[in-house]
């Protein structure tokens, strides 16, 4: 049984350990063979890092019988967020089946694994993926009775585990052998193939004798041990030389098309960004036309208050300014007799400087006015100031 206080313990370095509780728990209650633990892991670049993983075996069903399959699965300290490492671990009774699912160490590569999505994408999803493919491409097979010891019995594979299936597949069920491949999928090819190892090979050449040596095509020199030359001996030239030109048309077109697919597959790709590019713009003008219209609509709101507020000041009587400019209460009325006051001092002042620019009055005449001017300036603002405080229009 799972630990839940060991498992969060365990699940402390992660980002996500919430979200990664939950994936295991769920996984584990519905497949109680797997267990999980926390180990070193040893990345490609030879960094190591502590990590949790599910270990144990996952039932799965091969022609009518069900096996228990070793696996272990590790969880890299983002998940859910990105896939888990998975790993095919046989016993020293099995050996790994390499197909386009499981490489030669065991590692194992799936769809569901390469698009994997956070928040969609989870354990036991993956797992049902595993049993699916498995049962029709096993990923081990039981060594032959000479190079492995009998089998014992196995913590993986008990059938007290629950899952229903004989432990291991022997006597007469056992795994295919290594050279066969269940579900109709073709190996990978070696490494090194190139582009023509996909395609079955051309049929064998028939072993003709080969044709003499001539000095022009179609007058072939007689065989030093013939002083004919045969129908047959033409036949079989012209059957070899057509057979090689076919051989070699064959190819040149096999490698045009392929060019051409590579060539539509890039103007895809290009005509796939583009359709991207034009979806983006669409979705701005229509945002931006969506903004307009708004504007377009609270102007015409403004232009028919604007409208209405018009010819009701047209369909008002002229007033006359100085009835217009009234005062609710006797400070407010001194506030506003002064600010005209003071604003009269302000213009006599300017036009004093002006008459002194002109030339009309005296530089002392023009000093002893604006000092009068200035000092009942001064008191109107003062007087407009203690106003403005008694009536509480300062900030």
């Amino acid at each position: 049984m799972i630990d839940p206080a060991r498992l969060r313990q365990w699940l402390i370095k992660y980002q996500n350990p919430e979200a990664t509780y939950r994936d295991i728990t769920n996984l584990v209650n519905q497949y109680q063979g797997l267990q999980p633990q926390q180990d070193s892991y040893t990345f490609v670049d030879g960094t190591t890092k502590e990590l949790l993983n599910l270990n144990g075996t996952i039932p799965v069903t091969y022609k009518g019988s069900t096996y228990n399959i070793p696996i272990c699965l590790w969880l890299i300290d983002t998940h859910p967020n990105n896939a888990p490492i998975c790993y095919v671990k046989p016993t020293p009774d099995m050996s790994v089946k390499v197909s386009m699912f499981v490489d030669q160490n065991g590692k194992i590569y799936l769809p569901y694994l390469h698009d994997w999505v956070p928040g969609a994408s989870d354990l036991f999803g993956l797992i049902q993926v595993m049993i699916v493919t498995f049962g029709e491409q096993p990923p081990v097979f039981a060594k032959p009775k000479d190079s492995a010891l009998p089998y014992p019995g196995n913590s993986f594979m008990n059938k007290s585990q629950g899952f229903g299936g004989p432990p291991y597949p022997s006597g007469n069920t056992p795994y295919p052998p290594s050279t066969g491949f269940a579900g109709g999928y073709p190996p990978y090819p070696p490494t090194g193939s190139n582009v023509f190892s996909n395609f079955p090979p051309y049929p064998p050449t028939v072993s003709y004798p080969p044709y003499p040596p001539t000095s022009s095509f179609g007058s072939p020199t007689p065989p030093i041990n013939s002083g004919t030359i045969k129908d047959e001996h033409i036949r079989e030239s012209l059957l070899t030389a057509i057979e090689e030109k076919l051989l070699r048309r064959m190819k040149e077109q096999f490698q045009q098309n392929q060019a051409e697919l590579e060539t539509l597959k890039k103007t895809q790709e290009e005509l796939r960004q583009g359709k991207n590019k034009l979806d983006n713009m669409l979705e701005k003008l229509e945002k931006e036309q969506n903004d307009l219209n708004k504007n377009v609509t609270v102007l015409k709101d403004k232009e028919q208050e604007l409208n209405t507020a018009i010819e009701k000041i047209g369909n008002q009587e002229s007033i006359d300014v100085d009835d217009a400019v009234t005062t609710t209460a006797p400070l407010y009325k001194q506030l506003l007799n002064a600010f005209a006051e003071e604003a009269a001092q302000e213009d006599a002042i300017y036009y004093m400087g002006e008459a002194l620019r002109c030339g009309v009055i005296d530089l002392d005449v023009f000093l002893r006015q604006v000092r009068a001017l200035s000092r009942k300036q001064f008191m109107l603002r003062a007087l407009m100031m203690k106003c403005r405080q008694k009536a509480g229009l300062v900030v």
